[in-house]
């Protein structure tokens, strides 16, 4: 008698794989839509005076809610929504209306205040800013502030949506506002004429302005069917009691600190590129230093981590938190591992690639119109200087939800501070070794080395509060998928430096330098990880491949 054949065993959880499948999807359209956004707006903008002047006051609402109230929101909120869903009688409904009305009044209020505080906030975070840069960052301030407003809207949205099992729309949405920044850049473009500076009609301000802010609304609003879809009806609510307002402040304390901490790390960094710029131009440095620069880097360095390890974090946070209202750390411990091996799987061999081709990579996307191709190759070796500390900076992200879907806000706020301020020490060193022209390069380097040192702090309390990491597994998948990856990467740098032997630089060159790198590359990781059976690479192409059939 012959046993019947049974398929393998997943190595990790199909639930958890199918909900990261869905929402990498979607963050895989919002980014793609995003990198042609910050190409655009490269294009228009360039990366000088006036790229420096949209992009800090463009940074500024983001900053500021994270500061007000977007690291409780990501935080200490999910949990309790969680618990409310569980416990209260009306599967947490009232709670999550009093907690939307709340947000919305507050963040709508502070938003009035952050208009009127406009001149102030552009002084904390660009104080090198002079003359008509200054009088621009302020305008542009001026209409951007509103969008803390929707940021949160947006956040407790999502974390209703995400506590009943919706994930997609809030990885969906946000191609919706990069569609309209793209047409708001391409009117910019089709409006201006020359080089790109400071000095601006009365309507290309406006449409910078209104047109950056209309996206970040119209993505909000978007989520709105989807609210009513999974059952949720909003009543504005003013009976805040119910919130747990004191245990909220007892766990966002904490968060708060970190939050704190994170903004004066990001105040340090925008005035230290702002004035790196400045600098280089005063030296005529053919490539020059500018917080633009340093941005539109940190965008594309991004852009791995959010398909699929934001992917990962949405889906296990809620998970977690089930788990820890449980007390069951065995199993929390065994969702931690799997998002760090998830996640991997992504981060891993896309270190490796920006680090190999991020000069192609940065001249194609970025080298048009008023962004010079010197200034895109630039832009490259600052992506490069990110790309090091890439898989330090998606573990520690996975570690700190562990500690928040325990309401332990304690742990990592102390030993974030402890990294930030390695990071500042090393911006400031950088800043004063390094010569004009290179200094945004050593910023990044300062930022990748904060997340070694704070991911390796975390990575040992973490290891002590859940009784292990299941260490084993996950060093075994990280080791296979360096090997791949380097493989894949030497591989890909050795064909794309042929390249440029043989045709010179330029578009086409680039063009196929990455093509022929990226393809091989990819084809010889891809083979190597089934070779050396890294199931998290299959059941993860399984998941993402499975939406696609019908």
């Amino acid at each position: 008698m012959t046993r019947p054949t049974t398929a393998p065993k997943p190595a990790i959880d199909a639930g958890l794989v199918r909900a990261s499948g869905v929402m990498a999807i979607g963050t895989l359209a919002s980014r793609v839509t995003g990198f042609l956004r910050t190409a655009v707006l490269a294009a228009a903008l360039g990366s000088g005076e006036l790229a420096d002047a949209y992009n800090v006051p463009n940074a500024a609402p983001n900053a500021l809610y994270d500061l007000l109230l977007g690291g409780i929101l990501t935080s200490v909120v999910v949990p309790l929504l969680v618990r409310a869903t569980k416990q209260d009688a009306d599967g947490g409904e009232k709670y999550a209306q009093r907690l939307l009305s709340a947000v919305a009044v507050f963040l709508g209020f502070c938003s009035l205040l952050a208009v009127l505080g406009a001149p102030w906030i552009v002084e904390l975070y660009a104080h090198r800013f002079a003359g008509q840069q200054r009088e621009l960052g302020v305008f542009f301030a001026r209409f951007f502030l509103p969008q803390i407003f929707f940021y949160g809207l947006a956040a407790t949205i999502g974390a209703i949506l995400n506590t009943r099992g919706r994930f997609a729309a809030p990885m969906w949405t946000p191609v919706i506002n990069n569609l309209v920044l793209i047409a708001t850049g391409s009117l910019f473009i089709a409006m201006s004429t020359g080089h790109a500076t400071t000095k601006l009609s009365t309507g290309e301000q406006l449409l910078l302005g209104i047109g950056t802010t209309a996206g970040v609304a119209l993505q909000t609003l978007a989520l709105l069917p989807s609210l009513r879809a999974c059952g949720f009806r909003w009543r504005l609510r003013f009976d805040w009691r119910g919130l747990g307002l004191g245990e909220i402040a007892r766990l966002a304390g904490w968060v708060l600190v970190y939050v704190v901490v994170n903004q004066i790390a990001f105040a340090v960094v925008t005035n230290l590129a702002a004035a790196a710029g400045r600098v280089a131009a005063a030296h005529h440095v053919g490539h020059g230093d500018s917080y633009a620069a340093y941005s539109y880097a940190y965008q594309v360095f991004q852009l791995p981590y959010a398909i699929v390890a934001v992917s990962v974090v949405t889906a296990l946070l809620p998970r977690m938190s089930a788990h820890a209202v449980d007390a069951r750390i065995d199993a929390l411990r065994a969702d931690l591992s799997t998002g760090m091996r998830l996640s991997g799987v992504a981060v891993v061999p896309a270190a490796v690639g920006f680090i190999a081709l991020a000069p192609e990579i940065s001249a194609l996307v970025f080298a048009h119109r008023n962004t010079s191709p010197a200034d895109a190759r630039y832009i490259g070796w600052i992506l490069a200087a990110f790309a090091t500390g890439l898989v330090p900076f998606c573990l520690f992200q996975l570690l700190t939800r562990a500690f928040y879907a325990l309401r332990d806000t304690r742990t990592p706020a102390l030993l974030n501070a402890v990294a930030t301020a390695i990071n500042i020490v090393a911006d400031f060193a950088f800043y004063a070794l390094l010569p004009p022209g290179s200094r945004d390069i050593g910023l990044a380097f300062g930022f990748a080395l904060s997340y070694w040192l704070g991911g390796w702090l975390l990575a040992r309390a973490a290891r002590i509060r859940l009784r292990g990491l299941d260490s084993r597994r996950v060093l075994q998948t990280y080791t296979r998928l360096l090997v791949a990856s380097t493989c894949g990467g030497l591989v890909a740098f050795g064909l794309a430096r042929l390249v440029h032997f043989v045709l010179g630089e330029g578009f086409a060159a680039n063009v196929v330098a990455l093509v022929a790198g990226l393809g091989i590359g990819c084809g010889i990781f891809g083979t190597l990880t089934v070779r050396m059976r890294v199931r998290e690479a299959t059941d993860l192409l399984t998941a993402v491949l499975g939406r696609f059939r019908p």
